[in-house]
């Protein structure tokens, strides 16, 4: 039987269908406070699941702030077989990529239920744009997804890999490559044609952002400083030398941002 992850909560299908919900609201799962019939028809599920008549409203907000996203994750264990680890890893890395990127070892899952679990690490390409010897940063503005970043100075450029990123029968490293470039597009107006290449691995279990998300670096160098936003999160475009970004403006940046530059300033890769 098929079953959605709604704010971590599994929702049957059959049930669903059997309290008047459609097969396309099913499949969406993305409701707005004003749809008040299937919020209704819905708060009976949840109250089912042993959710109380007030609980179920919080759980139709965490559907509404993700839209009903649907994330590639891989199993935390898969993180421990290759070797957990702390911060930059750059030893193995080519076989460690091929291990994640390798459609037996990943899967896409509910980003509500993934943003609290744990036990799953959402892979997340993490784009670095270097001109010589500055580095490109912006500061995450409030209409950026993720909240819990918000006011932080990044230098890391991308996102979540999508069911999208599968279009044409794309699977594995070819979706996964995919999503980098839909990404960038998204995000950055460049001056010209641009190749990534991965140059590490990041993940850090120090906070409940990174403790979901497993971070693969990828340096992008450009010959043009010539770059703009085109996102309103990205606030505060600019490029800074790498010896500041590792100097007066350290502590202003965003944990995953901190161990790229501090990797950058001791490898130029």
């Amino acid at each position: 039987m098929e079953r959605r992850f709604i704010g971590g909560w599994a929702v049957e299908q059959e049930d669903f269908l059997e309290n008047g919900g459609s097969v396309g609201d099913f499949g969406w799962m993305a409701m707005e406070a004003g749809q008040n019939l299937v919020l209704r028809e819905f708060s009976k599920i949840l109250c089912r699941s042993g959710l109380g008549e007030g609980d179920w409203m919080s759980m139709v907000k965490c559907m509404s702030k993700y839209a009903g996203e649907q994330v590639l994750v891989v199993p935390r264990a898969l993180l421990d077989e290759i070797g957990a680890f702390e911060g930059i890893r750059t030893a193995g890395l080519d076989a460690a990529v091929a291990r994640l990127l390798d459609p037996a070892n990943h899967f896409f899952m509910d980003r509500a239920a993934a943003e609290e679990d744990p036990s799953h690490k959402q892979l997340i390409p993490y784009c670095v744009f270097r001109c010589g010897d500055r580095i490109l940063h912006y500061t995450r503005g409030k209409a950026g997804g993720e909240s819990r970043l918000h006011a932080k100075i990044s230098v890391g450029v991308g996102g979540h890999v999508n069911p999208v990123d599968t279009d044409h029968g794309r699977t594995g490293s070819a979706a996964y490559h995919a999503a980098v470039t839909r990404e960038i597009e998204e995000e950055l107006n460049l001056p010209e044609a641009h190749e990534h290449r991965i140059i590490a691995l990041l993940n850090d279990e120090s906070n409940p952002v990174g403790q979901v998300h497993l971070g693969i670096v990828h340096l992008v160098d450009l010959k043009s400083s010539e770059v703009s936003p085109r996102e309103d999160a990205l606030t505060d475009l600019a490029f800074s030398l790498l010896r500041d970004l590792d100097g007066a403006l350290f502590d202003r940046l965003e944990t995953w941002s901190q161990f790229c530059i501090r990797h950058l300033a001791t490898d130029p890769a």
